[in-house]
């Protein structure tokens, strides 16, 4: 079982395929099984690395809060990289993974070549609302176990797209987050969800974003929506694609359209050809 020691906390990881690395970092309800389809088809070109976030078995569980917020997940990613002798990669992420994405440019552009951030910015509309409901559910994760919030989870109005088109994908789904630690998900609710910073207040980051970015959201995800259009119209480099019918769990949900989004995006990041432009420019200039 491949497993590095970051600050202390053992993280799980896999690798498969050669070629140019891709880190995919998963979503709260996920790990890195939530990422099979996209390592079956990208591994046939790229080195493709999943990994499971602290708090999340074969991981280990710290037991403190201390041990867990945005900032630890991102340097737990860069740490992964590190280990694995990875100067450079694409990083992708779903949700909470696509905010640890996200950030990760922040932190090391220098690392991230491109940035893949999908259905990302819940509860940035409304933050103090959010951490309320991210405190109770945390609650309720250790009270009520995974089993009995997997199932209230699951059928989140986000998630419901999914039941509909694909309900033994969304099975297998739920039975997946039934089987995660109920305390290293109530930490990760109340230390990394709880905790990170509304997107609406990262715009000067955002701005300064020069690594090409890919934005995917569901039209149904309509937490994410708002955040998403802000993105776009914040960071230079990015592009924006909403998959339509589509909600949260948008690479289990409609893997075929999430794969040859991100790979065309790749192409053209290879190609030289994903523009950047002046956001600050009332014309939009396309620049070289």
């Amino acid at each position: 079982m491949p497993r590095v020691t970051i600050n202390d906390v053992g993280i799980y990881y896999e690798v498969t395929g050669q070629g140019f690395p891709l880190v995919l970092c998963h979503e709260f309800a996920g790990d890195y099984q939530s990422w099979h389809t996209q390592v079956r088809y990208f591994s046939r070109r790229y080195q493709v690395i999943t990994y499971n976030a602290r708090g999340y078995p074969p991981s280990d569980v710290p037991t403190q809060l201390e041990a867990y917020s945005q900032e630890q997940a991102v340097e737990d990613l860069h740490g992964l990289l590190l280990h694995l002798r990875i100067d450079q990669a694409y990083v992708a992420g779903l949700s909470m993974g696509g905010s640890v994405a996200l950030n990760f440019g922040f932190s090391h552009p220098e690392v991230a070549k491109a940035l893949v951030v999908a259905g990302t910015g819940t509860g940035s509309a409304n933050p103090e609302e959010f951490r309320r409901e991210v405190a109770a559910l945390a609650d309720r994760f250790e009270s009520e176990g995974m089993e009995v919030m997997a199932e209230e989870y699951a059928r989140g109005r986000t998630r419901l797209p999914f039941l509909r088109k694909d309900p033994r994908g969304w099975e297998e789904f739920k039975t997946m987050l039934a089987d995660h630690s109920p305390l290293g998900s109530a930490l990760t609710f109340r230390g990394v969800q709880g905790k990170r910073p509304s997107v609406f207040d990262q715009q000067t980051q955002l701005r300064g974003l020069t690594v090409p970015t890919l934005i995917l959201c569901g039209d149904e995800d309509e937490p994410c929506i708002d955040a998403s259009v802000f993105m776009k119209r914040s960071i230079p480099s990015a592009g924006l694609m909403m998959l339509p019918q589509t909600g949260h769990t948008l690479n289990l949900e409609e893997p075929d359209l999430f794969n040859r989004a991100v790979m065309d995006f790749l192409a053209a990041v290879e190609e030289g050809t994903w523009a950047q432009r002046d956001v600050k420019s009332e014309t939009g200039y396309l620049l070289r």
